[in-house]
């Protein structure tokens, strides 16, 4: 009897000692495997910043080499920004061609009335807010033309507050105190010293129209993250694919109506003749310019889809100190104080912010308790979606 009840208790520690095991090993995948998603989306996350800023520095400095070496369309500049759209074929392509593969010929409506009034909105936005950075472009240098971009990380905040529930912690107040006061110090140097042939009230323009363009760009990309969230909401690669080309292909035709309408089209040809560099490298600037604007692009709303559109904007301005650094060696830019002074301030406020980013995620993966906060915060959140 001792032997039967012995054996029995043997019997019930072994299996004791498998569930322990089993439940180990469940717990032990169940923990590895969200590492290996966080570590993909992490690289995934790098990946897209570094095209940001490689993609966003090399355009612009061939937007100002456009007008530098002989160029003065504001039109031509705009549809640099937004005519690069064609390049996307590539990917309706592949997406085609995976499709017939795979036999999944079956896919989700693309278009309605909402959609493609929000196509509509946004290619439009997008056109003024070209024409805008195209004008400050040619009437500023390029190191007082980024600088003065930064400012677009500001508006962006402003905008998410009100549109997509955007929360102003201390860091982010801080940050766009320090991007404001960095662009109202631009205002006091002398901007005819900077650019030859550029008058003070050439100067003025390019600044105010700078400025205007920058606060565009923060209410398009809160207002694109709104409509992800509200119209779009599958947050594919092919759908934010979608949103970049139609968005471009109306902003394009908005473009082109400025064009024609302002007769800038009549001196295309002599400006092609005259430009220093050849009719060859004027069509090739244009065409590198749009296409490094179009991955930028790609990159940005990819970033904004992921994380927020105030975080994307603050990578986009991230990179803005490069441009003045390489313009001061490409294009022979003046750097004085107030510039260095500007630099150091919008380096500081882009930092302050970004430190805030890395504290709400740090937050949200040590107290499960924070990933609420956080989500206002940032209100797209850390998404991973399916990207196929």
């Amino acid at each position: 009897m001792e032997e039967a009840q012995e054996a029995q208790l043997h019997i019930m520690v072994e299996e004791a000692k498998e569930e322990n095991s089993d439940l180990h090993t469940n717990m032990t995948n169940q923990s590895t495997v969200p590492q290996q998603i966080n570590c993909k989306w992490w690289l995934r996350i790098a990946l897209y910043i570094l095209i940001v800023l490689v993609g966003q520095t090399v355009a612009l400095l061939l937007g100002r080499l456009y007008y530098v070496k002989g160029g003065t369309s504001k039109w031509v500049g705009t549809l640099m920004q937004v005519a690069g759209f064609p390049v996307l074929l590539f990917f309706y392509c592949f997406s085609a061609f995976k499709n017939f593969t795979s036999n999944n010929l079956q896919t989700q409506p693309r278009f309605s009335c909402i959609i493609v009034s929000a196509y509509a909105l946004i290619g439009l936005i997008s056109a003024a807010n070209c024409f805008l950075l195209s004008t400050g472009m040619l009437y500023l240098p390029v190191s007082t033309y980024t600088l003065i971009s930064a400012s677009q990380l500001g508006f962006n905040a402003l905008f998410s507050f009100f549109l997509n529930s955007q929360k102003f912690t201390p860091l982010i107040i801080n940050s766009l105190v320090l991007l404001t006061i960095s662009s109202i110090l631009l205002m006091f140097q002398n901007g005819s010293g900077d650019l030859s042939g550029v008058s003070k009230v050439k100067f003025a323009i390019g600044f105010i129209c700078t400025l205007g363009g920058s606060a565009g760009c923060g209410l398009n990309l809160s207002l694109t993250q709104l409509c992800f969230r509200k119209v779009f909401k599958r947050g594919t690669f092919m759908e934010i694919i979608d949103v970049i080309f139609y968005t471009s292909m109306v902003a394009t035709g908005a473009s082109l109506v400025g064009l024609f309408a302002s007769g800038e089209w009549k001196s295309l040809s002599k400006e092609m003749e005259l430009y220093e560099l050849g009719k060859v490298a004027y069509v090739m600037t244009i065409v590198w310019a749009a296409i490094a604007w179009q991955v930028f692009t790609v990159a940005l709303v990819e970033l904004m889809v992921e994380v927020s559109s105030l975080f994307c904007n603050s990578i986009s301005v991230l990179g803005f100190p490069v441009v003045p650094a390489l313009a001061v060696v490409f294009f022979h830019d003046k750097m004085d104080g107030v510039k260095v002074i500007s630099m150091v301030l919008a380096i500081w406020g882009i930092i302050s912010y970004i430190y805030q980013q890395y504290l709400d995620e740090s937050k949200s993966e040590t107290d499960p308790r924070m990933a609420n906060e956080v989500s206002e915060a940032f209100p797209s959140g850390i998404q991973i979606v399916d990207r196929d």
